[in-house]
């Protein structure tokens, strides 16, 4: 409006100007050259004045058009911003439990532990406990109680979740916790534990044709599932232990797998997995004729260096078929193992394959809907003491080198009821059970449980290891426990569980003294051990 204004007014100047040369009398003749000079030079003038009005005026009708376009940005902004929080304001009181992030919604996950351990026998174990350790009497420590307290079992996980259209859905999840052991981990003062990667894969699901894809780090397939074979559904025993209850068949490893559904209601999957073998070696396998030259390796580059790797080159295979058909959850799997070495053969070295496997079960039925829930599970087969909580040995050796499976059976049964929306009460019961896999060559015993082992100072305090070979025969537990969930509200929950456990380890029978008489096959030691767990934990997300 300014530089209108100014325009007419200089316009208006230049008029005035004109009419004022035009209306002056015509001056005398010899004065008439000098007058026109003077006319022509204030023309110039005003018109060099009207050159620099001018471009005043283009100045600020620029300024003004500048001004207005960042009125109309600056509009823009607000209104986006305006339009930004009042969807931030709209989803969180809507209560939402994920963020999104340019297109892909990321829910946060785990908890926060504060927990104590009480044993009557001292393992020298954290939250995990170690059944195989469980001393029997001649082990000083036996005679030991033990009490920890820790953190370690807290828990932190992210799910990352993006739909590619309607039909494709891609995630990937992450959890760790902190029962990591690196060599410098210790309690001495700072207590400095590393953190450990439970579980990290990635997941395609096709609506459509129902099929499911995993790759990574996840709980084996024959893990049983609380509904359908998808991640995140698998269903473990409610107890503190981090070591679960012997007879819950379990690992989390590497692994590759696909699904198929069919409606939601019927499941067949297959699953390629990480293999490892756990080995037990005779105390007498030194005078066996042929030796053990490759089975294991000391870890090498990405693994700690006290440890060791057994020789597998064809992984485990899982098939699991699972059913909902409306009332409770159903499952069958089986497992294919292969164990490998490498020994001399008539003076020649080979390489030798030894399969093993099994096959298990599962169910999870609501005796008493939303109130009273039931899980069992087992498995059976040869070589299958890794996928055990109580940790069997997978394999042993034969005389003539091979490797030499052991059988094994695992059985878990438990209720869960859920008394109101605070308070969970658990009991549950499970035993793993191994066979002998014995062998002889003239006078030297070989094998696991061999009735030859000498187990006379089992239950003497303070006798030599070397009279108490104890090849365990069955590790079975009763446990029992609840959880109160005493604050559940917009701040996440916060809870406390205490669990109490007892254990006991059997022996097979080997050398006793009957009438001071050393003997086959008649003495069977046993170990106990009662448990006693605590657990504080806060779950914000």
């Amino acid at each position: 409006m300014r530089s209108k204004l100014l325009a007419v007014a200089i316009a208006a100047g230049l008029g005035v100007t004109s009419l004022h040369v035009m209306a002056d009398p015509a001056p005398a003749q010899s004065s008439k050259s000098t007058t026109q000079s003077a006319q022509a030079a204030e023309i110039e003038a005003l018109k060099a004045q009207l050159q620099a009005l001018q471009a005043k005026v283009n100045e600020l009708e620029q300024r003004s058009d500048a001004q207005s376009d960042i009125n109309v940005s600056q509009g823009q902004a607000v209104e986006q911003v305006q339009k930004q929080v009042a969807a931030t304001d709209a989803q969180v009181k809507k209560g939402s439990d994920k963020i999104a992030y340019k297109g892909v919604n990321i829910t946060l996950g785990g908890f926060l532990a504060a927990e104590t351990i009480y044993r009557s026998a001292n393992q020298g174990a954290d939250i995990a406990s170690n059944y195989q350790a469980i001393p029997y009497n001649n082990v000083q420590t036996a005679h030991m109680n033990e009490f920890r307290m820790s953190a370690r079992q807290s828990r932190l996980s992210a799910l990352a979740q993006g739909d590619v259209s309607p039909d494709t859905h891609l995630a990937g999840y992450i959890e760790m916790d902190f029962l990591g052991g690196a060599q410098t981990a210790n309690s001495n003062e700072s207590n400095s534990f590393n953190p450990r990667m439970r579980n990290v894969y990635l997941t395609s699901d096709w609506d459509n044709s129902g099929l499911h894809l995993l790759a990574g780090q996840n709980w084996s397939l024959l893990t049983l599932n609380a509904k359908g074979i998808t991640p995140r559904t698998e269903l473990t025993p409610p107890q503190i232990d981090a070591q679960y209850i012997p007879g819950f068949t379990w690992a989390r490893q590497a692994q590759i797998r696909l699904v198929k559904d069919w409606d939601k209601k019927y499941w067949l999957g297959i699953s390629i997995e990480n293999p490892q073998t756990t080995f037990y070696t005779s105390p007498n396998q030194a005078k066996a004729p042929v030796q053990q030259t490759a089975y294991n390796i000391g870890a090498g580059s990405g693994f700690d260096s006290a440890n060791t790797l057994s020789l597998n080159h064809i992984p485990d295979v899982v098939v699991k078929f699972a059913a909902d058909p409306g009332y409770g959850h159903y499952e069958l799997f089986g497992l294919g193992r292969a164990f490998y070495n490498r020994y001399a053969v008539n003076g020649s070295y080979q390489n030798h394959d030894t399969y093993g496997g099994g096959w298990g079960f599962g169910a999870v039925l609501p005796l008493i809907e939303k109130t009273l829930d039931w899980q069992l599970s087992g498995m059976e087969g040869k070589g299958i003491g890794r996928y055990g909580s109580a940790q069997f040995s997978d394999v042993t050796f034969s005389p003539n080198g091979n490797l030499a499976p052991i059988k094994e059976n695992m059985f878990l049964t438990g209720l869960t009821w859920h008394a109101n929306s605070d308070v969970d009460v658990y009991l549950f019961g499970g035993r793993e059970s191994a066979s002998k896999k014995d062998f002889q060559y003239g006078t030297v015993a070989l094998g696991y449980g061999n009735p030859a082992y000498n187990n006379s100072g089992c239950d003497t305090a303070g006798a030599a290891a070397a009279t108490c070979v104890g090849n365990p025969k069955d590790i079975w537990q009763g446990t029992a426990g609840f959880w109160w969930k005493f604050y559940q509200g917009k701040f996440g929950k916060m809870q406390f569980g205490a669990q109490y456990s007892h254990t006991e380890k059997e022996a097979f029978a080997g050398q006793g003294y009957v009438n001071g008489v050393l003997t086959n096959g008649s003495f069977s030691p046993k170990a106990k051990e009662d448990m006693f767990f605590t657990s504080f934990r806060y779950y914000p997300f």
